[in-house]
């Protein structure tokens, strides 16, 4: 494989604390009458943000508990969070066989880089492709296809790894071949019934399925 796509929540760092804290947060800024434990809001871990809000709130409220979420997120979030055991060692695996890295992920690229910087992982990867704040690229295949054209790779060359649906739907629709991981927070049958040709229960286990 000449490129190798990661994505970040579910995959690389596990972000459970500082993504359900900061929907509670919104939540709460909307006076809602009922505020999910940390344990029911990890269905929220994977899909674009304002996605979530919508399942939780209607359209009308969404907009306002993304911007609720981001004041808590921007400067607390963020950092409740913490690289998976084994993935350091995994890229720089992948680095040293001459695979191009990179970070596709759904979350807002200003945040996907700092998250990226504080954990060390910058210099795996070639670029750090996210979302803009407007919701541009939000969706798994937009932000891979302006991905695989930035990069000027190969898609049949290249592998998206991700934890949830989003990035194995975003995968075929792109031409490229996905690997699915156990380790974050979708289940065998999600990734499978949406395309992912592997699953890998472990970080370790992904230097395996790739030639």
């Amino acid at each position: 494989m000449d490129a190798i796509f990661f994505d970040l929540d579910g995959t690389l760092t596990d972000p459970k604390p500082g993504i359900t804290r900061s929907i509670q947060y919104a939540l709460q800024g909307l006076d809602h009458p009922t505020i999910p434990t940390e344990d029911e809001l990890t269905w929220c871990i994977g899909p674009p943000l304002r996605t979530s809000f919508v399942r939780l709130l209607g359209d009308h409220p969404a907009d306002r508990a993304v911007a609720l979420y981001r004041e808590r997120f921007s400067d607390v979030g963020l950092y409740e969070n913490r690289v998976y055991d084994g993935i350091s060692e995994v890229l720089t695996s992948l680095c040293a066989s001459g695979h191009r890295l990179f970070v596709a992920t759904s979350k807002a690229h200003v945040f996907a880089d700092r998250i990226i910087d504080h954990f060390g992982l910058r210099h795996h990867f070639e670029r750090v492709f996210g979302a803009e704040l407007d919701g541009t690229r939000v969706e798994k295949s937009d932000l891979l296809e302006y991905a695989l054209k930035q990069a000027s790779v190969d898609p049949a060359k290249t592998l998206m790894i991700g934890d949830r649906s989003h990035d194995m739907v975003g995968a075929k629709n792109n031409g490229m071949k996905g690997i699915g991981v156990l380790y974050g927070y979708g289940s065998r049958d999600e990734l499978l019934e949406a395309g992912a040709q592997h699953v890998c229960a472990t970080p370790g286990a992904i230097l395996g399925c790739i030639p």
